[in-house]
C-alpha cells in the first residue's frame, strides 16, 4: 500500500465515480493526507463533494 500521509495529492476529474471513490479511499487509507485538491468542471457536483468530505 501507498503511504500518503503527509504528502499533498491533486485528483483531477475528482467528482466522478471513479474520482469520488478513489478520494474516499485516499483518506480512509491514509487519514494525515496534508493537501487533498479535487478539480472538475462540475460545479454542483464539486459542491456537493466539499459537503461530503469536509
Amino acid at each position: 500500500m501507498l503511504d500518503l500521509n503527509g504528502k499533498s495529492i491533486l485528483i483531477t476529474g475528482g467528482t466522478g465515480s471513479f474520482g469520488k471513490m478513489f478520494t474516499k479511499l485516499i483518506l480512509e487509507r491514509n487519514p494525515d493526507v496534508k493537501r487533498l485538491v479535487i478539480l472538475s468542471r462540475d460545479e454542483q457536483k464539486h459542491f456537493n463533494m466539499a459537503m461530503e468530505f469536509s
